[in-house]
């Protein structure tokens, strides 16, 4: 079956050259005298000098003066360059890995997208020459337009005929090699033909045949022992948020990972665990498991301090993970210390409050300290009921429930975030502990600490 290609190679370096010449201009007069001057763009096209340029100067029409000032080129060779030769049964191969692309946002994002093995065959060298006539009705224009361009070549520039990196032959220069000042012959003679200086140049290019593009059909992720019946199993398959090969991102034996403020411990399936997350106040009492992280972390790889990750799936808004960099607790092997990414936290939904209070046991001036503006408490009883007794009357008038959020504004306690008419996910940060809550719509918990069960956090080692 007959084979046929072609890429505009030789194309894409003649558009590339006649860009060089693009923006040269003349001097025609001025617009008034002592005023500007005036200035014409060289209009740069390509063809010879005998046929197809003096058709287009004359608009293709024998009643029409050529105009100028004008420049056209022309290729005069196409020599094989055997100083140039290499290895002419050479492939180059190339790995590429792309970027997935979203087509909603017309933008590409950080996941990985399709792999693929480029092979590259040895192009073949060649010596294209290039003239280029310079047509001009006067000496003047042409020592303008000379000393411009003959300045550019000191002796070659660079140009390229593509931006695509995976083009090893998209690089060339233009060399002047020579200059024919004037087409005109002493003497002149009762010819008036318009005067050409012709310029040579050479331009050592590659063509090459089509690249193999092939897509990789190897195994991109390894996902082992994932067997909670509502683990993650399909979505590992599909994420490919990670490099794979240098990777592996796993879930052990369906484990459960129990994270308390920094820490973080492995709990067998089978261990019940109080949730810790329920709790409104801090908490670092830990389970009695005597799991070690070194025993599970060797059975699939090394651990590298501050690059190996640990990744938490939350019940979060977007779906994102709570993901940071984890070391082995050099005081007990059991725990590992979780250095979290601030950008993968939840962002607050609400203002931070001073503290987490029950305001029939302290309030301001008895035990909290004296109301000032913006002062924020969430409560975890109610007040202002006639069953309950306040121990001052330094809340005022308030009426407020349990899970509500009370502020101190002008001078007088208001309800701030009213927890029976909000139904959405909230969160919140406590300033007095640093701990980040979550309104679930019916109650607060802390935010990302807690129980995670398998399928629910992995390893990325």
């Amino acid at each position: 079956m007959q084979q046929f290609f072609y890429d505009d190679q030789i194309r894409r370096f003649l558009l590339q050259f006649a860009r060089i010449f693009s923006n040269f201009q003349v001097e025609y007069g001025k617009t008034e005298p002592g005023g500007e001057p005036t200035l014409l763009r060289l209009p740069v096209r390509y063809g010879d000098a005998s046929r197809n340029a003096q058709t287009i100067i004359q608009q293709n029409s024998s009643n029409k003066m050529p105009s100028t000032p004008l420049m056209t080129f022309y290729i005069t060779g196409m020599q094989y360059d055997r100083s140039r030769i290499q290895e002419p049964y050479y492939v180059d191969k190339q790995q590429v890995r792309q970027r997935t692309y979203d087509e909603e946002t017309d933008s590409y994002d950080t996941s990985q997208g399709n792999a693929f093995t480029i092979e590259r065959l040895m192009p073949v060298p060649y010596n294209m020459t290039i003239n280029a006539d310079l047509w001009t009705s006067n000496t003047h224009q042409k020592f303008q337009l000379f000393e411009q361009i003959a300045t550019l070549f000191n002796p070659s520039l660079e140009l390229q005929s593509t931006d695509n990196f995976l083009d090893w032959t998209s690089l060339s220069v233009a060399e002047l090699s020579n200059v024919n000042w004037s087409s005109r012959s002493i003497p002149t003679g009762v010819d008036d033909s318009i005067d050409v200086m012709t310029m040579s140049f050479a331009l050592p290019i590659w063509i090459s045949s089509p690249a193999k593009v092939k897509k990789l059909g190897i195994v991109e992720r390894v996902v082992a022992s994932i067997h909670d019946s509502n683990g993650d199993l399909n979505d590992s398959i599909t994420d490919n948020d990670l490099l794979m090969g240098t990777r592996l991102k796993v879930t052990p034996y369906a484990y459960q990972v129990l994270l308390i403020g920094n820490k973080l411990q492995i709990v067998e399936n089978a261990t019940a665990v109080q949730p810790s997350n329920t709790s409104l106040t801090p908490t670092t009492e830990l389970t009695s498991s005597h799991l070690s992280w070194n025993t599970v972390i060797n059975m699939y790889g090394q651990m590298r301090p501050g690059i190996s990750q640990l990744r938490l799936d939350g019940d979060w808004s977007d779906n994102s993970e709570i993901v940071g960099t984890i070391t082995i607790d050099p005081t007990d092997p059991r725990f590992l210390l979780f250095s979290i990414d601030s950008d993968t936290i939840p962002s607050n939904t609400l203002g931070t409050v001073d503290a987490i209070i029950d305001p029939l046991i302290s309030g301001p001036g008895a035990g909290l300290a004296d109301a000032v503006q913006g002062q924020r408490y969430l409560l975890v009883n109610d007040i202002g009921d006639a069953s309950n007794t306040s121990p001052s009357t330094s809340w005022g008038d308030i009426v407020a429930k349990t899970n509500d959020i009370i502020e101190f504004n002008d001078g007088a306690w208001g309800i701030s975030f009213n927890a029976s008419q909000v139904t959405s996910v909230q969160f919140m940060t406590n300033s007095a502990t640093s701990v980040q809550y979550k309104w679930t719509g019916t109650s607060w918990m802390k935010s990302y600490e807690g129980l995670y069960k398998g399928g629910e956090w992995a390893l990325v080692l």
